[in-house]
């Protein structure tokens, strides 16, 4: 398969605002020796390709400066040392950045094939979520069949994804949005139920809605001014699963003593800092656990709104404005 020599991609001129993003022309990256080369048909937006346009979050040493971490489209090149994927094969792939492109390499560890009967938008809108979620509330968060979860933001692409999950796995599911009509998409999507943040507290409901028991995970993205509400949310046992802080990192006046006396676990992790190794391993269990569901039609992710890659912008800019539900998506290519 013939490859170009030079691409479209997505260059960010300084940091700042959506219109720092313009396409520009350069070369095709070429894969190391564990990589392959796919051209891109659809790439995701997420929250840290924001972060990293505003400047609150550089891509580590070694990574690609070209925005974009999940991608779906066909191999077209692979390094020397990649033996479980060819030339054609349609994967998806976790990306260590350069998404925002028409071609794009990744390690074929954190590749993994489209599922049954799913396109390229859909394939592209997995990565991240998925591997994220399981990371957090499967492993970290050892969230087990009969246990509870509350999840903040729950019409998030995360969100959805952790509320999916969670299901499918035997868990219930509590979830927290800032409207009405993402509480009811909250629920559409399998939670139990869903509180309107903006007009109850979260701790007073999951108190009410569980008969003061509380729930065994919190899967949390806000920090700081939720930190004090989680813990008291937790049942004994209870994990905590930071995984951002949109509201700042910073507890002041933290009091140790609900850790101890309920036995609760505070934990959290980033996703892009892990080795391609660790990632691998993450593959390889969503591979076994999570692909068969959504081959099978179940947990399907929920697509908000496709964008040309050429109206980046725009569609960074609804993701700023937090209107979506679900997943925001980028059309590269058929």
């Amino acid at each position: 398969m013939a490859v170009p020599q030079t691409m479209t991609y997505i260059a960010m001129h300084g940091t700042g605002g959506p219109d720092v993003m313009r396409p520009e022309t350069g070369p095709v990256p070429v894969p190391k020796p564990d990589e392959v080369l796919i051209r891109v048909q659809a790439a995701g937006v997420n929250r840290p390709d924001v972060s990293q346009r505003q400047g609150g979050y550089p891509q580590p040493p070694g990574a690609s400066p070209i925005l974009g971490l999940e991608v779906a489209g066909e191999v077209v090149a692979t390094g020397a040392e990649v033996r479980g994927l060819g030339v054609g094969d349609r994967v998806c792939a976790l990306t260590n950045g350069g998404a925002y492109a028409e071609y794009c390499v990744a390690p074929e560890a954190q590749c993994l094939p489209w599922p049954a009967g799913y396109d390229a938008i859909r394939a592209a809108a997995l990565p991240e979520n998925c591997f994220t979620v399981w990371a957090n509330v499967f492993m970290h968060g050892r969230l087990a069949r009969g246990e509870a979860l509350l999840v903040h933001g729950g019409t998030s692409g995360i969100g959805a994804t952790a509320i999916h999950l969670a299901r499918e796995f035997g868990a219930s599911v509590y979830a927290t949005a800032g409207a009405d009509d993402k509480v009811a998409a909250c629920v559409r999507f399998g939670a139990t139920a869903a509180i309107n943040y903006r007009t109850e507290d979260f701790y007073d409901a999951i108190k009410r809605l569980t008969e003061g028991r509380g729930v065994d995970v919190v899967l949390d993205m806000v920090g700081a001014p939720y930190f004090a509400r989680n813990l008291r949310c937790l049942a004994m046992d209870g994990r905590l699963v930071q995984i951002a802080f949109l509201q700042g990192p910073k507890v002041e006046n933290f009091d140790l003593t609900p850790v101890m006396v309920r036995r609760l676990t505070i934990t959290g992790s980033t996703m892009r800092p892990r080795t391609t190794a660790q990632k691998g391993v993450i593959a390889k269990a969503l591979l076994d656990n999570v692909w068969p569901a959504l081959s099978a039609g179940r947990c399907a992710p929920v697509i908000h709104a496709v964008f040309p890659l050429a109206e980046v912008a725009d569609a960074h800019a609804l993701m700023e404005s937090s209107a979506h539900i679900g997943k925001i998506m980028l059309r590269v290519a058929e």
